[in-house]
């Protein structure tokens, strides 16, 4: 009777158990694709929520009611960067900034000078939210990134409806060091933005973090932040990306169309 132990009968059993491995991990990463997608939506719905300043109690965590309070409440906005237009014939879930970044048709070029965020290319169109409440406008939340330290900085930043007063500031994705530069997550830090006044008389936004503690008396308090300990490069970074979002590189053409278009 032939033996089972051939070494080409080794092989074709090790062959095929691969193979049966490979279709199942690869049929559930594909299953599995769907759900990410939904759970990584969720995420930023939620982010966008706390910007338009909801609670976590008040969340809950809880993806239906998620979902329910940013359909209710937030209206999405597709603007041309270039000239402030609001694109009202275009679908905001066209809109993919990664994509855009990599491609040179959907994307501009910052010179060295210019790109103070660090992003190097900065997509054409970009989505911004508008948080209603009773039919009234209560805040224009944008999306901002930047180079930290060591990572690039995600998040949104809030603006009252006057396009002139910071409402929140956070960031949602980031890898810098905790109990450094990750104190940007801090709320005693995050906190301090609440009321900033970021432009100056001639509109050009001039909001600093600042080497240690704001004078509360000082001229400029209501354009500082307090540095934060130990992470000046990415106290830096983020004051930064909200310079060069708010420029006319960035949002600065489009804030004053929303404003009107969320009256």
């Amino acid at each position: 009777m032939p033996s089972n132990d051939t070494i080409g009968k080794t092989l074709a059993v090790s062959v095929g158990v691969c193979v049966v491995c490979s279709i199942l991990v690869a049929t559930s990463a594909v299953g599995l694709r769907e759900r990410q997608m939904i759970n990584e939506r969720n995420d930023v719905n939620q982010n966008i929520l706390a910007a338009a300043g909801f609670s976590a109690d008040e969340l809950d965590g809880n993806p239906r009611k998620i979902d329910r309070l940013f359909k209710e409440m937030i209206e999405r906005k597709v603007v041309d960067l270039d000239t402030g237009e609001i694109l009202a014939d275009v679908d905001p879930d066209s809109i993919d900034d990664a994509q855009a970044a990599r491609n040179s048709k959907q994307s501009k070029a910052i010179s060295g000078g210019e790109d103070i965020a660090g992003i190097k290319r900065r997509p054409n169109r970009r989505l911004v939210y508008l948080f209603r409440q009773d039919g009234q406008l209560k805040r224009i939340i944008l999306p901002v990134y930047g180079k930290g330290l060591w990572s690039t900085l995600y998040g949104f930043l809030a603006l009252a409806p006057d396009g002139q007063t910071i409402e929140s500031l956070s960031f949602y994705k980031h890898a810098e060091t905790p109990g450094l530069g990750g104190e940007i997550d801090n709320p005693r830090w995050k906190a301090q933005w609440v009321g900033k006044k970021p432009f100056d008389e001639n509109g050009e936004p001039v909001i600093a973090v600042i080497k240690g503690s704001v004078d509360p008396d000082g001229p400029n308090a209501s354009r500082q932040i307090d540095g934060i300990s130990g992470a000046t490069l990415t106290g830096r970074g983020v004051m930064n990306l909200v310079r060069y979002w708010l420029s006319d590189e960035g949002y600065g053409p489009a804030l004053d169309k929303l404003r009107v278009s969320g009256n």
